[in-house]
């Protein structure tokens, strides 16, 4: 991969296999660059299905042979930055968690009229600042923008924010996969269609 620093974006359906292939991207740039391996998770247990898809993911991560150093962060990934040497390699897991907890740390806040703006600026700032101090940053997201978004105004704020900032992502990406049943499709980037 050419630069000094990359930022890949990696999005899919849920259980598409998206983890799993940025997981195994990181390692090969692990290899390559010689850097520390970074995974920054935004999941939080708030009930039995979410405690078993974080363990299941600690579990797979143990199994690798990769010497990952977990941060668990539900938002404010800024302080992270200055703990990044231009090595790394940071796989930030997933951006649509990172994106609800957002939405809740303020109960009520996006009900504002500025809440989008401010949120999309926000997070991408702070993706931006990870990406500028690392050798690479991988970010996963979900899909979910081919649901049907239904006639919720919250869940109508949350489509319309992820879908900014998807965008904001994947132009500002060197690479971008959509995963699909456990295949990665190359999108944006070298080699790609």
């Amino acid at each position: 991969m050419a630069g000094q620093s990359s930022l890949i974006f990696i999005s899919g359906g849920v259980r598409s296999g998206k983890s799993r292939f940025a997981e195994i991207l990181a390692g090969s740039m692990e290899a390559e660059y010689s850097g520390q391996l970074h995974y920054v998770a935004a999941g939080q247990s708030g009930d039995v299905e979410m405690s078993e898809r974080i363990m299941r993911h600690q579990q797979d991560r143990e199994l690798s042979g990769l010497k990952w150093r977990t941060w668990e962060i539900p938002r404010n990934l800024s302080p992270l930055s200055t703990l990044l040497t231009k090595n790394d390699i940071v796989l930030m897991d997933c951006l649509t968690t990172l994106l609800n907890n957002e939405f809740f740390h303020e109960d009520g806040q996006w009900e504002k009229t500025d809440f989008p703006n401010r949120i999309v600026t926000k997070v991408m700032n702070e993706l931006r600042q990870v990406a500028q101090q690392a050798r690479t940053l991988i970010v996963v997201s979900n899909e979910v923008l081919g649901e049907a978004i239904g006639d919720g105004r919250l869940v109508f704020t949350y489509a319309q924010v992820l879908g900014q900032i998807h965008q904001a992502l994947i132009k500002e990406a060197d690479y971008a996969y959509l995963v699909e049943a456990g295949l990665p499709i190359l999108m944006k980037g070298e080699g790609s269609p």
